[in-house]
């Protein structure tokens, strides 16, 4: 890898860290009695997109965009490390299966499409397993049923944010990736 080549992926991943960043702040929070906070966000748009244009690297400016917005908030400071871990895995897994998908071609909107529900899927599974420990297994006086009970709360917000993220990061991702392209600036991922 070239010194170019280096910088410009340097200069992707720290902007897409800071654009997930941003992101965070678009968000309505709805206090919900059983499980905490939950929320209305962008953010997940931009988690997704950051695996559809920069590859499995796109897990690292998702988790740490993310968890860095929680070490801003004091809502989610505590668990800005699971953040990373959880949104970093949605990039991640947006990025791998873009990857995957890219090695048969230039990418069109089925493959960003597939590989944004990928990373919708890994995060939400994650999300819904770490709800069901802290709020059920984990808390003082948890339980499973009470676990079951605060992702049952999370379900609506958790659809509209994975709608909202796989109908908007593929045609961001065309867009952007074809502008990339035409600048020179796009490396396969």
């Amino acid at each position: 890898m070239n010194q170019d080549n280096t910088t410009s992926r340097l200069t992707h991943l720290g902007l897409m860290t800071a654009l997930v960043f941003a992101a965070n702040y678009a968000r309505i929070v709805l206090p919900v009695s059983i499980g905490g906070n939950t929320a209305f966000t962008l953010a997940n748009i931009i988690c997704c997109l950051s695996g559809l244009v920069l590859g499995p690297a796109g897990g690292l400016a998702s988790g740490l965009g993310s968890a860095l917005y929680d070490l801003t908030n004091p809502i989610y400071a505590a668990e800005c490390w699971i953040t990373f871990l959880t949104k970093g895995a949605m990039g991640l897994a947006a990025g791998l299966a873009c990857a995957g998908l890219m090695r048969r071609g230039e990418g069109s909107y089925g493959k960003y499409l597939f590989s944004t529900v990928v990373g919708c899927v890994c995060y939400y599974a994650l999300y819904f397993l770490k709800t069901f420990l802290i709020s059920g297994l984990f808390a003082a006086e948890g339980s499973a049923a009470l676990g079951t009970a605060a992702i049952l709360s999370k379900i609506p917000a958790s659809v509209f944010n994975a709608s909202v993220a796989i109908a908007a990061a593929p045609p961001l991702a065309i867009v952007l990736n074809n502008a990339l392209r035409r600048a020179g600036l796009h490396k396969p991922n």
